[in-house]
């Protein structure tokens, strides 16, 4: 019996129906309703050429009329949309036009190179692909050339004016899009509340980027918990900075669609850009990484910036120090800290309402619905206050991975989840203290130390290689590399650079660190000893 099979999630599931935090409805419908009781909320879209405002309503419209043209290119209900678009209103549309239609959305971080985007379309088994032809740097008209063959690829969909062979304008799709509006058909969505509405991907300790299936229930539970706990007016508006294919990405947008609140979406972090969004519309609230925060502060007060409207910070994704949210508590805003990952996405969170010391120094209480226990190697519980592996379960906890082997050692009986962290629980507040998973969490993003590692391994001129994370004041942590270089190569960090742009990863990856070593420290059984490479990066005291 596989854990997909397992009965405790059928268990599960009735209980979370019982409790409320599952219903009839699917995103689209919570969307369609949303969108009638609050027709003045807006998404503004800033930080390119592409900014703007869109209402809710016409947001809803746009959408049902690109559901339509999916539909009539042959999309089906279930079938699997991937879209590599940064915050931008055209990205917003295909959620949209997705979740009418009832299609699987596969969000793809912006930053991703080909190999990373042809393994997640080949193993999500995508049937359209939407992305842009240039943003910022990154130029993706040569992608589908470097991605080699898709079988499962229908439509390819690129927003600009550089449209490479095998694809279509986005432009084209919108004007079929407007023509469907003067003579609509029947959009057919038949999916259900408890089928699969987004795939994840996420770097994991293999290396190889594990599919992190959520369905219409589970991502409206975490709207709902995260509502009920840190309360959301409709005149409240956010600012989200997390880039879109990213789980907090996701989860900001749909927070605005189903709660109908008003949002501006940046399609890159840009700290001056942020400060005057805050300052234009009024922003209350933001999430974000602790480099986020400080940033903001700095840019603020060097353009004499009006931060004086937001008054809530949830930090998160990064260890975060203290003094981040002791700065940001020192500038009147109440920044506080939040603990989730892709498969379950807001664990636990503090909220402005708790004591200074609280927010600093913990990662908050249980957020409503949500367990936790803390346990030992054999899943154990350990003694009220000492640490363990975090394990937790809860409404919005994901269905499992799409590649059905990484969830054989992801769960304890009974439904609960191996974060692969390690924290305490003083009472009803987690702080997580350590990592089990051998992850690097750069500004945010997880990066798999297995990944680094095999890339450098096919390097001429290494020979062994190990890669950790590097304290950074700003990102939280960087990647840096060990390496054991072959008799008489030689290694720089230029070559290193080099090397991993050629594979076509994500730059993120690429090791801003390198240490050559003559060897590796290794237990007994051979495996390298992490804790002591990261202890020879900490500064001196």
């Amino acid at each position: 019996m596989t854990d997909a099979d397992a009965p405790w999630r059928a268990d599960l599931r009735r209980r979370w129906y019982a409790e409320g935090w599952f219903g009839p409805d699917t995103l689209a419908q919570a969307f369609t309703r949303s969108a009638a009781a609050h027709p003045d909320a807006c998404l503004h879209f800033a930080g390119s050429d592409h900014a703007g405002t869109v209402r809710l309503p016409e947001l809803l419209r746009r959408g049902t009329a690109m559901a339509t043209v999916l539909r009539r290119r042959g999309l089906q209900p279930g079938d699997v949309l991937a879209v590599q678009v940064p915050n931008w209103v055209e990205g917003a549309v295909a959620y949209v036009a997705a979740m009418l239609l009832g299609a699987v959305v596969v969000p793809v971080i912006h930053i991703y190179g080909p190999a990373e985007v042809s393994f997640i379309l080949r193993q999500s088994r995508a049937r359209a692909l939407i992305m842009p032809d240039r943003w910022r740097h990154f130029d993706y008209t040569n992608r589908l050339a470097e991605m080699g063959p898709l079988p499962d690829l229908d439509l390819v969909a690129v927003i600009g004016s550089d449209i490479p062979a095998g694809a279509v304008a986005w432009t084209e799709l919108e004007e079929e899009a407007g023509r469907a509006e003067s003579a609509p058909g029947p959009v057919p969505t038949t999916a259900a509340p408890d089928d699969l509405a987004y795939l994840v991907y996420t770097s994991g300790t293999t290396g190889e980027p594990k599919g992190v299936q959520h369905s219409h229930n589970t991502l409206l539970a975490e709207v709902r918990s995260t509502a009920a706990w840190l309360g959301t007016a409709a005149t409240d508006v956010s600012l989200g900075a997390f880039p879109a294919g990213h789980i907090a990405g996701v989860s900001s947008l749909l927070r605005s669609l189903v709660l109908g609140t008003s949002a501006v979406l940046l399609d890159a972090w840009d700290p001056h850009l942020a400060a005057a969004a805050v300052e234009q519309y009024r922003v209350g609230s933001t999430a974000g990484t602790p480099y986020f925060v400080t940033s903001l502060l700095e840019a603020a007060d060097e353009d004499g910036g009006d931060l004086s409207s937001l008054t809530r910070f949830m930090v998160g994704a990064a260890n975060v120090p203290r003094s981040v949210v002791e700065m940001a508590d020192a500038s009147g805003i109440a920044a506080y800290r939040a603990y989730g990952s892709t498969e379950h996405p807001t664990i636990s969170s503090g909220s402005s309402d708790d004591a200074l010391a609280l927010r600093a120094s913990t990662d908050g209480a249980l957020t409503p619905g949500n367990e936790v226990r803390i346990v030992d190697d054999d899943g154990h519980d350990v003694v009220a206050g000492a640490p363990g592996e975090i394990v937790s379960r809860g409404p919005e906890q994901f269905l499992g991975y799409s590649d059905p082997r990484f969830d054989q050692d992801s769960y304890w009986p009974g439904g609960w989840f191996r974060t692969g962290d390690i924290g305490i629980m003083d009472g009803r507040h987690l702080t997580v203290v350590d990592r089990k998973k051998d992850i690097i969490i750069r500004g945010g993003e997880n990066i798999a130390s297995k990944e680094v590692e095999d890339l450098l391994l096919l390097h001429p001129s290494v020979s062994d290689a190990a890669a950790v994370a590097a304290p950074d004041t700003r990102l939280g942590e960087t990647v840096c590399a060990f390496a054991v270089l072959e008799p008489g190569a030689h290694l720089d960090l230029e070559d290193v650079r080099r090397h991993f742009r050629d594979a076509g990863v994500a730059i993120q990856k690429t090791p801003e660190r390198l240490e050559i070593v003559d060897d590796l420290p290794r237990g007994h059984g051979g495996k390298v000893q992490k804790a002591e490479l990261r202890q020879r990066l900490l500064p001196p005291g």
